[in-house]
């Protein structure tokens, strides 16, 4: 199964899905009440507050997070699903995720009594078709780039669009309330975007070799394009807000590209029942011009990321691009908390810039989990070194972006212990 953040954005379901065994129901049912019960222990409450403090910039111990994302079928295989229908599998997977994460992972992230069911709905759509062609279930894929002549194509652009299944995501709706009332808080809640960020649709309709040769050849063309990108999320956000489909993300909702949102400074003082996007956290990134210079990237990219950013009440920046050569561009975004530290960063550089000013967000490379047998002491060197590096900041060290753990779900639950005890007995304490 996708194990992603992509998973709950375009849930694909049908309403053929809808319909459970009774053994089903009695299997999704226990696992909720076990749910239920790891988030009512004492300790979760410790983790909330952890977060919450961490978030303010409060000086805590480094928070530490391991998602293995599509490193999960590993730790919960197929064979160990005992439902056998599409959506039962995928809810029995995401609260046997939750047990996990509550009874062996060991990692700061609390259990929440909580259940969200996504809207089902179409992907973006910007007019132009995007025709994929998947090399394996989760691997890599190649597409077919629609915009290829700009004089052309580019005015077949039309503003963002996308279509809800109101029937089947009510269905999905009512069938948890059904299983799970009395158990979990059942919660529609869309997760509209992983990340607003401008550059991955443009190389969805352009190809990355040609928007980063457009950088030179068609600067004027590729500057419409990231224009047109940037109005059609600001018009989703628009209609978004209007539609009250916005969900605050001030809670255990994963954010940016990595963290979770426990904050008490969201939503904003003037709120009421709609949420609108300066109740939220927000997230841009530009994975895809890590190789165009800090001159380019301020050009080209920032002044059209800048203005979805300004939406939002506290906002996250960064993936897996170095941002130590272009941190005097991105630290101009407002309302910065967060931002990505990845392992091509210079850790001492982005330490030098963030201080106790933002959350460093430290993604350590998640290759060194993919072997039965991982280099503990390596790991361990690792993370010594960059606790070392980072004194005095806010930290946050978090695992993820594993396609495999080396089949070994120990790998997890050992990282995480040697990451909490050498975050225990860092300078940082």
């Amino acid at each position: 199964m996708e194990q992603t953040v992509s998973e709950s954005i375009q849930t694909g379901f049908t309403a053929a899905d809808l319909l459970l065994r009774r053994e089903e129901r009695g299997i999704l049912r226990g696992l909720a009440e076990k749910v239920a019960e790891l988030a009512s222990l004492p300790v979760m409450e410790e983790k909330r507050r952890l977060w919450r403090r961490h978030n303010k910039l409060e000086k805590t111990r480094p928070v530490i997070l391991c998602d293995p994302e599509n490193g999960w079928n590993e730790i919960i295989t197929e064979r160990q699903l005992q439902c056998r229908t599409r959506i039962a599998r995928r809810w029995e997977m995401n609260l046997r995720k939750e047990v996990f994460w509550g009874e062996q992972m060991g990692d700061d992230r609390p259990v929440e009594a909580a259940f969200n069911v996504p809207y089902t709905c179409s992907g973006d759509s910007w007019g132009l078709p995007i025709r994929y062609r998947k090399a394996e279930q989760l691997g890599s894929f190649v597409w077919d780039a629609p915009l290829k002549d700009y004089a052309a194509d580019l005015k077949k652009i039309h503003p963002l669009t996308f279509e809800i299944d109101w029937e089947v995501s009510k269905g999905c709706f009512e069938l948890a309330k059904e299983l799970f009332d009395g158990i979990l808080t059942v919660r529609q809640r869309g997760t509209w975007w992983w990340s607003l960020g401008i550059t991955y649709p443009a190389i969805l309709l352009r190809g990355l070799e040609n928007m980063l040769t457009d950088f030179h050849e068609h600067p004027g063309e590729l500057k419409e394009l990231f224009s047109i990108i940037s109005a059609g999320f600001m018009k989703k956000l628009d209609h978004l807000e209007a539609s009250n489909l916005l969900s605050l993300n001030n809670d255990g909702t994963y954010i940016g590209s990595g963290g979770y949102g426990y904050t008490d400074e969201l939503p904003h003082p003037d709120s009421d029942s709609r949420v609108r996007c300066r109740d939220m956290w927000g997230f841009t990134e530009s994975q895809e011009t890590v190789g165009v210079s800090p001159r380019m990237y301020e050009e080209f990219v920032f002044p059209y990321e800048r203005p979805i950013m300004d939406r939002f009440g506290l906002t996250c920046y960064g993936c897996c691009e170095p941002l130590d050569s272009r941190w005097h561009v991105v630290k101009h975004h407002n309302k910065l908390r967060r931002v990505s530290c990845s392992a091509w960063a210079k850790l001492e550089k982005m330490a030098g810039f963030l201080q106790d000013q933002f959350i460093l967000s430290l993604k350590p490379a998640p290759s060194v989990l993919a072997t039965p047998r991982p280099d503990w002491e390596a790991i361990r060197a690792y993370l010594r070194q960059a606790l070392e590096m980072t004194r005095g900041c806010r930290l946050e060290i978090i695992m993820k972006d594993n396609h495999t753990i080396g089949g070994c779900p120990q790998n997890a639950i050992e990282w995480v212990k040697i990451a909490k005890r050498e975050a225990e007995e860092s300078s940082f304490n």
